[in-house]
């Protein structure tokens, strides 16, 4: 409530009771006042890249918060903002050489980002100065890695040359806000966001795509991406919820079907903030909007996905995880997969439907005795023997 890090300190039980293992901070720093929109501006408006707003509290709590999450077993990563930085950034004054013109000299603000100013990359020391300042959180304050925001306009080379001298630190995640430049993942990043994938669930539960869509895009970035590579899969982030809708608006009924998929799926599952406590608002983005934490029922549905996700072998990333295989059903929607590694499995079944649906699966090789995550119940499953589910119906099976 009262949007501290001693408040987020007192809220790490809570998380810790959740099975989240990666904790991402939105930026820390202080906010520019200097063209400053709303009544806070924007967190993506930096004034001081070693700095810390002081509404959240000083630097030496952040670090005592940092160092309280490490000891529950959290990591921690820092929202880094390396394409603009506020107008009154010290930066613009002193070193006005770091920043583009454009042809009489002004500086440039990107799209229609007024409150901030653009960085060019051409100029090497600022290289140095942002790399450094990167190097000072993981050294001064513990953190583990970056969620980079908007890195598509700084050259690769620069994210390749960050990584490797924060990796020289300790080892870092590196989770890039893009998906277009897929060349990022090959040697600066471990994960990037898989908006496509994002806007395509939306668009099947509005009925504006096919099911079997998902499948296609599944075997496409499976064929695509090196298997060691994160794949962020999320329902919303914090852009998408102010801007584009809440969950309930975008997803309806279907919001719990659409979670099990992408905590079963590769790929590595965000939990937005509020998530949990059905967030059914859309955050003000440029002024002070507190989330009201209602106790729901999804909070047991998310704490039973995220602790199935961290714990069970057939859902661990990547080539040490399981092996991930369509399986036919009859009917067209209803999308069923399963997960193997050795001789555990987790075998989904979703009706991504309003309408509830009786069908089967069509392979043998599925068969057997399985727990259901939710209710905890035993279910034999036979090749050609219907199942009944429910509008946007799924059904979780572990062995």
């Amino acid at each position: 409530e009262e949007g501290t890090f001693a408040g987020v300190d007192r809220a790490l039980p809570q998380l810790k009771d959740l099975g989240v293992n990666v904790l991402w901070f939105m930026p820390i720093y202080p906010i520019g006042e200097k063209n400053r929109k709303g009544e806070l501006g924007s967190y993506y408006s930096i004034s001081d890249y070693m700095g810390v707003n002081p509404e959240f509290g000083t630097l030496e709590e952040f670090k005592a918060l940092v160092a309280r999450a490490h000891d529950m077993g959290f990591h921690v990563i820092l929202d880094w903002v390396g394409n603009h930085s506020a107008w009154d950034n010290d930066l613009v004054t002193s070193f006005p050489e770091w920043y583009e013109k454009d042809s009489v000299g002004n500086f440039i603000s990107p799209f229609d980002w007024s409150d901030v100013v653009q960085f060019d990359y051409t100029s090497m020391p600022l290289w140095d100065y942002m790399i450094g300042a990167m190097k000072f959180w993981v050294a001064e304050a513990g953190v583990d890695g970056y969620r980079c925001d908007f890195p598509g306009l700084i050259p690769e080379e620069f994210w390749f040359r960050a990584t490797t001298e924060l990796n020289e630190i300790k080892p870092v995640l590196m989770l890039a806000e893009d998906e277009v430049h897929s060349y990022l993942l090959e040697r600066a990043f471990d994960m990037n966001y898989a908006w496509a994938h994002h806007h395509l669930m939306n668009a099947v539960a509005a009925g504006r795509r096919k099911v079997s869509a998902l499948d296609t895009m599944i075997q496409n970035e499976l064929g695509y991406y090196p298997p060691d590579s994160y794949r962020l899969r999320f329902l919303t982030n914090h852009d998408e919820n102010s801007w584009n809708g809440t969950i309930d608006e975008k997803l309806g009924d279907a919001q719990q079907a659409f979670a099990a998929y992408i905590f079963t799926i590769p790929g590595v599952p965000l939990l937005y903030n509020g998530q949990e406590a059905d967030l059914d608002k859309r955050l003000e983005f440029f002024k002070r909007d507190p989330i009201v934490w209602k106790e729901t029922e999804l909070r047991e549905f998310y704490a039973r996905l995220v602790h199935l996700r961290t714990t069970h072998p057939a859902l661990r990333h990547g080539s040490e995880g399981g092996s991930f295989r369509t399986i036919k059903t009859g009917n067209r929607k209803v999308y069923a997969y399963i997960r193997e590694k050795g001789d555990r499995a987790v075998l989904v079944m979703l009706n991504f439907g309003k309408k509830p649906v009786k069908t089967a699966l069509k392979d043998t090789s599925v068969e057997g005795t399985y727990t259901e995550l939710f209710s905890g119940n035993e279910t034999e499953i036979t090749s050609g023997k219907p199942v009944e589910m429910g509008s946007w119906g799924y059904l979780v099976l572990t062995k």
